[in-house]
């Protein structure tokens, strides 16, 4: 299902899109006020990589091509519930509701996610053939401390990169809820693929501000081998570990249960059209928070932002 077709189901089946709009956006806003960075990023991304690399994976050595590759794949599986990935959730949200018999259901699956890989990886790819060739000068490479009241280079690259990403999301959320025009309805028409290729577009540029340790440690590693074939191997095995756990899940819930939820995602004109519109601005607001706002108070350039300290 297209954003365009989602566009037009979205005001019958909400009536009042601003509602919707309304609620998606305080759940993004709710989301980041009790995100936990440090559970999240430390306690599971850390710990899951560490335990399936052997040993601790923060300040492990890259000595050479193949524990580099390994090192970004596991590193990539670790970090799959870091606040990057909540926008894959958003992404993988029309795959699931779209309506097929059972003999078709598992291919229809996974030419959406097809798509959607093909433009994850071609962004993390070219990001990291970029990084093997200038990446020491890139602002991501900087160590410098994040001092308070100030913003390190690494820093400005991130609110940056996930600034215009969320604001994306949100106009595609808009967009899918028939509030403004879709963005992608003539590219569209002439290939129903382009949307899915947008999302994983979107998801790849997440390594372009991306400042989980974990991933920090492997830019640093491909940007010192100055080896721009390994930097986009690298990069590339991150994005994919980063989202193949919640790929199986959705194509599990797709496959298995997916009759059931196909039918009652079906069931009313512009219901899927109105989750998906939601996740959309879930996304798109969280990101846009998060990494923008959030931040500036996290280094105290804004007075305050409400936080729970877990």
């Amino acid at each position: 299902m297209t954003l365009t077709h989602q566009h037009s189901l979205g005001r019958t089946e909400t009536g009042r899109p601003w509602l919707a709009v309304a609620v998606s956006a305080l759940i993004g806003f709710l989301l980041t006020v009790i995100w936990s960075a440090k559970f999240v990023d430390s306690v599971i991304g850390e710990n899951v990589s560490s335990a399936l690399l052997g040993h601790e994976a923060e300040g492990a050595t890259l000595d050479g091509v193949l524990p580099g590759v390994v090192f970004a794949f596991v590193t990539g599986l670790g970090g799959t519930f870091t606040a990057c990935n909540i926008a894959v959730l958003g992404a993988l949200c029309p795959i699931v509701g779209q309506p097929r018999p059972l003999a078709s259901r598992v291919a229809a699956v996974f030419k959406p996610l097809g798509w959607l890989t093909v433009g994850m990886l071609g962004v993390a790819g070219l990001y990291g053939f970029v990084v093997g060739i200038v990446g020491t000068a890139m602002p991501q490479f900087s160590t410098a401390p994040s001092a308070a009241g100030q913003l390190s280079p690494r820093s400005v690259q991130s609110m940056v990169a996930f600034g215009l990403i969320g604001l994306v999301f949100v106009w595609l959320g808009l967009a899918s809820l028939g509030v403004v025009r879709d963005p992608l309805a003539r590219l569209a028409r002439r290939f129903p693929n382009a949307p899915t290729l947008v999302m994983g577009v979107l998801i790849g540029g997440f390594l372009i501000g991306r400042p989980y340790g974990l991933f920090r440690q492997l830019f640093r590693d491909a940007a010192e081998s100055h080896n721009p074939l390994y930097g986009a191997v690298a990069f590339m095995l991150t994005s994919l570990g980063n989202i193949v756990i919640l790929a199986l899940l959705f194509v599990i819930l797709a496959v298995v249960m997916g009759a059931r939820v196909q039918r009652w995602l079906t069931a009313r004109p512009g219901r899927l059209a109105l989750i998906a519109g939601g996740a959309f601005i879930v996304v798109g607001v969280f990101t846009f928070l998060y990494w923008d706002v959030r931040l500036l108070a996290g280094r105290g350039i804004i007075p305050w932002y409400p936080m729970i300290g877990w």
